[in-house]
């Protein structure tokens, strides 16, 4: 029996750390930036091809025609939405026909609260995920970053901040302004700066001198009801040791449980309560974050997303279809 060991990826917008993980467990990578490139010799050894979500919107006669050939052999397309469920400046009647379409075999998304849900027969919960081989420790201990004395700042956060340039990083702009106030009012030190121009070793820095580390808000969430899918930061901060304190988001409750290895706040209000709340409880804080270090560590790394994506494609090819856990 031939085994299936060759992945097509084409477009190549396919997660670096996820292609790095899926080659890592003995997997052919054939990429081309489109598909009328990509080598489909042995098809027979074929285990999934992949194309960038966006392209049944941009090219759906091209990926029409690429499913067409992978179906007749026996071949799942899948794709990975990170962008659910606002899909910023796609016209909503469009996506309403590719929900209609099914170009799609499998539908990998980081949330599921996007009523559509319907991309692909079989749909699958494939949040982010720490990229260990740029965020981890860096040399430093967890029982280095019990010591109080190291921190140069009780609260901070870097990520994209410019609301006057991309209305999808406004209301974090607008919270993070108003947080400041109220910290500042209270003598309690923060730095919130963009994360352009920053490599990885300043933003583990900044995660490992940083007593709360803040996530609020992401591009995905714009003009959605509910912040639900965790960004790369939650589980980032995470692998580098650092405390993470999360606006509330509907996913979370599938990937931590809270109060024993996740943190969360809801609201301006809440939000000012639980930093003055964890800096008090510094010993506890840190607890916590070593509890959330090694449940990402265990769970939540790309390593464990292309054994989840892995088994998913060999579980269409066995006939189990639907709802993928």
């Amino acid at each position: 029996m031939t085994v299936r060991d060759v992945l097509l990826i084409a477009h190549g917008s396919l997660h670096p750390a996820l292609r790095r993980e899926l080659a890592a467990r003995g997997l052919s990578l054939r990429e081309s930036r489109r598909w009328q490139d990509a080598d489909r010799s042995q098809p027979e050894r074929i285990l999934g091809a992949y194309t960038w979500f966006y392209e049944g919107l941009r090219h759906p006669l091209t990926i029409w025609g690429m499913r067409r050939f992978l179906r007749r052999q026996g071949i799942p397309l899948f794709v990975w939405n990170q962008d659910a469920p606002h899909y910023l400046n796609r016209a909503a009647w469009r996506l309403d026909w590719l929900d209609r379409a099914r170009l799609y075999d499998i539908y990998a998304t980081h949330s599921l609260v996007d009523a559509r849900r319907a991309f692909a027969d079989t749909t699958l919960y494939l949040p982010n995920a720490a990229d260990t081989a740029r965020y981890h420790l860096h040399g430093a201990t967890l029982a280095d970053l019990r010591e109080p004395s190291r921190y140069e700042h009780d609260v901070s956060f870097f990520g994209a901040m410019d609301g006057a340039r991309y209305k999808e990083m406004r209301a974090r702009q607008e919270f993070f302004a108003a947080l400041g106030e109220r910290l500042t009012a209270r003598g309690i030190r923060f730095l919130f700066r963009e994360s352009a121009g920053m490599n990885v070793g300043e933003q583990v820095a900044l995660i490992q001198n940083s007593r709360i580390n803040l996530n609020f808000g992401a591009s995905c969430d714009f003009g959605a009801p509910v912040a639900s899918g965790l960004p790369e930061r939650c589980y980032g901060i995470p692998a580098c040791g650092g405390f993470l304190l999360c606006d509330k988001r509907t996913h979370a409750r599938d990937d931590f449980t809270p109060n024993d290895n996740w943190a969360e706040f809801e609201g301006l209000d809440d939000a000012v309560a639980r930093i003055e709340y964890w800096l008090a409880n510094f010993a506890a804080a840190r607890e916590l974050a070593e509890r959330c270090h090694a449940h990402v560590m265990a769970r939540h790394t790309y390593a464990q997303r292309a054994a989840t994506l892995h088994h998913a494609l060999i579980a269409w090819h066995e006939g189990r279809r639907g709802r993928l856990q």
